[in-house]
């Protein structure tokens, strides 16, 4: 692949996480701050994306695997969601917004598999030339939310406009994408092509339903994290807190190299222990801390990112690639995102309105404020609990010890945002 086709697939990845980024993060912000929803009414806006997650494999393996062109449909889909953002942007009331949000990542969740797809065809050697491509994307993340927080936008509605304006240059650069046309034109549409009987019927291995139970159970906790950290430091009175935020992501990056050498030493099982572990810490250190001479806490909390999603999830990637037959790995992982992104966030988000709301604490025409070391610590004692559940079942009696540079740039490795 030249690096005219590098540069090309590059801007997409960074325009596409950049849309994501610049809306996400400080949604729960503009729905507290400006426009009083209560921590339920956030909570089930923030898990729109869930929802999203789980119709997206259904749409990818219908639409854009049999009808149409890949460029063609994220062209679509992009135009339609850059209405559905500035529609977004002037709701006031939480049914219609909600309403909109929910149709809008009805449109953006299979974006991100069929931006995915895209690259990967026009690759020569995927597992070389994705990993640089990709993370790109982590770099319009993270661009989104150092000029969101510069520009003084995360309490108002401007972070979904300006969403929704690199969602309609999105829409017009992929009409410049490669052709990408649909490769299973004639073979007919199943559930069970998305999900084989094969792929599920892994889930009797007793190391992969405990796998399996322990990601739906940690994405519970998980999305308290990203559905109200950015209201949680703005409450604490954190300077540009988006752009804080952000360290979270430069932490992945760095946790991603460390990766082939923990697996070596630590196995499957440890690792997975780390990650969950951290969001443990994450959130006790969230609940203790605070600004001046507890701003460390924060801090630390905010760089745990890398170990919380590398060391849990990309470990997981890795330990189904292994598991799963090759002819199945594709499907396994695809199940494996629907029960935590798909049904594990959409539970978490509607647990964590219903805490947040619980302490909350209301005065006479101001926005609620919030009881946040109680908030954290729930989040906190269910990562534990999980943590040691998942210790006293896990079983890897096929524990990898040989996991190599090359190893990790082989596998279907997806970086979080």
């Amino acid at each position: 692949m030249n690096w005219s086709m590098r540069l090309r697939l590059g801007t997409m990845m960074f325009l596409e996480y950049f849309i994501w980024g610049a809306w996400y993060v400080t949604l729960s912000t503009w729905l507290a701050e400006s426009l009083h929803f209560t921590g339920g009414q956030i909570g089930v806006t923030a898990g729109a994306t869930a929802v999203g997650a789980v119709i997206a494999p259904f749409f990818v393996g219908l639409i854009a695997d049999k009808l149409f062109a890949t460029e063609k449909v994220l062209a679509v889909l992009h135009g339609v969601g850059a209405v559905l953002l500035f529609l977004v942007s002037r709701q006031t009331s939480f049914g219609s917004l909600y309403l909109f949000v929910l149709l809008y990542c009805f449109v953006f969740m299979p974006t991100l598999a069929l931006t995915n797809s895209l690259a990967f065809r026009q690759m020569r050697d995927a597992k070389v030339e994705f990993g640089p491509i990709r993370v790109l994307g982590t770099a319009g993340w993270i661009v989104a939310g150092l000029l969101v927080g510069s520009l003084a936008w995360e309490k108002s509605h401007h972070p979904v406009q300006l969403a929704a304006g690199a969602s309609l240059l999105m829409a017009i650069y992929c009409l410049t994408l490669p052709l990408t046309p649909p490769l299973a034109k004639d073979v007919r549409f199943t559930l069970g092509s998305i999900f084989p009987r094969e792929a599920v019927g892994l889930l009797r291995e007793r190391s992969m339903a405990v796998f399996a139970i322990a990601s739906f159970l940690i994405c519970i906790p998980l999305q308290f994290y990203y559905a109200f950290t950015n209201l949680f430091l703005n409450e604490k009175g954190v300077v540009n807190a988006a752009g804080k935020m952000t360290g979270g992501q430069f932490s992945e990056l760095f946790c991603m190299l460390l990766i082939p050498w923990f697996f070596r030493r630590l196995g499957a099982k440890y690792m997975l222990v780390a990650g969950m572990l951290a969001w443990t810490v994450r959130y006790v250190l969230f609940a203790y801390g605070g600004v001046g001479d507890r701003m460390w806490m924060l801090w630390g909390g905010i760089l745990l990112h890398g170990i919380c999603y590398d060391f849990f999830f990309v470990t997981g990637q890795i330990f189904i690639d292994r598991k799963a037959p090759q002819a199945l790995r594709a499907a396994a992982q695809g199940l494996i995102t629907l029960i935590t992104y798909g049904a594990g966030m959409f539970v978490g988000s509607w647990l964590s309105g219903a805490v947040v709301e619980h302490y909350s604490i209301h005065g006479a025409g101001l926005s609620p404020t919030h009881n946040w070391l109680a908030i954290w610590l729930f989040p906190a004692a269910a990562s534990g609990i999980v943590l040691v559940l998942f210790l006293l079942t896990f079983k890897d009696p096929d524990r990898s010890t040989d996991l190599s540079e090359e190893d990790l740039q082989s596998m279907p490795i997806e970086v979080a945002p």
